[in-house]
């Protein structure tokens, strides 16, 4: 069961939210496509959000993945078995698909542990299954600038920096990023609120991941949907200003 579902963030594109951890649903012609996949036990929250938007796990065409760490990886590779969808992912970001717990940080979580506010965000990740992530078996690649034939129609947008091969996905005709981890209204390991980068303890290289807000910003879109925190409504240029005014953590 989802803790929360919000109907159209942006039109025909729904936001779930699992163990603090953001993945959507867009809609197209009563077809449907998954961006992201939570965590594992997102599984049962795929079924309530499509009996929410009278859908059916057969209207699902694809699986679009912004990166592959553990907590958007998911149910991915289920969705791929179960419901035969392709799962699709950066050509840079298939190795870790296959080897979800092999991430790159700059920096260990032990050290945000003095935030009070980390310890139930672990407590519900693990609980959700997180820890015990799939790795997809097989994967249909993308590249920086492709127009992505599935419900949405996201341009992807290479934004690495977080991981190596992270992508945001525009949404032009929604006028939406969703953004993965590349800007974040949330960040799980400090407990800050508003755009900025996630901490260092979930980043490979932070360097990377500031050059790469340049990228969001470029959209120009009016809504900015992260992978942790809510919505951003304000314009992704201001978003992506007061996430480089944040900095690094």
């Amino acid at each position: 069961m989802s803790e929360r579902f919000d109907l159209n963030v942006a039109d025909g594109l729904h936001r779930v939210e699992d163990a603090y951890v953001n993945w959507y649903l867009v809609e197209e012609d009563g077809r449907v496509a998954v961006y992201d996949a939570g965590v594992p036990s997102s599984w049962l929250s795929l079924h309530e959000a499509l009996a929410a938007i009278d859908r059916i796990p057969g209207d699902i065409e694809a699986v679009v993945l912004t990166h592959a760490h553990l907590d958007h990886l998911g149910f991915a590779e289920q969705a791929r078995h179960e419901l035969d969808v392709p799962v699709l992912i950066h050509e840079d970001e298939v190795w870790l698909a296959r080897h979800p717990m092999c991430y790159k940080t700059e920096r260990s979580p032990l050290l945000y542990l003095g935030n009070p506010g980390l310890w139930p965000i672990m407590g519900a990740m693990a609980r959700a299954g997180a820890l015990t992530t799939p790795k997809v078996a097989e994967l249909t690649t993308f590249s920086d600038g492709d127009v992505l034939d599935v419900p949405g129609r996201p341009r992807v947008v290479y934004t690495p920096g977080h991981t190596f091969g992270h992508c945001s996905l525009h949404l032009p005709d929604r006028d939406a990023v969703i953004a993965g981890d590349a800007l974040v209204t949330f960040n799980p390991y400090t407990g800050g609120t508003g755009p900025q980068l996630i901490a260092r303890a979930a980043t490979a290289d932070s360097a990377q991941a500031v050059r790469s807000i340049d990228r969001l910003e470029e959209t120009g879109a009016r809504t900015l949907l992260p992978g942790h925190g809510e919505p951003w409504l304000e314009g992704v240029p201001e978003a992506a200003r007061r996430g480089r005014a944040a900095g690094v953590s």
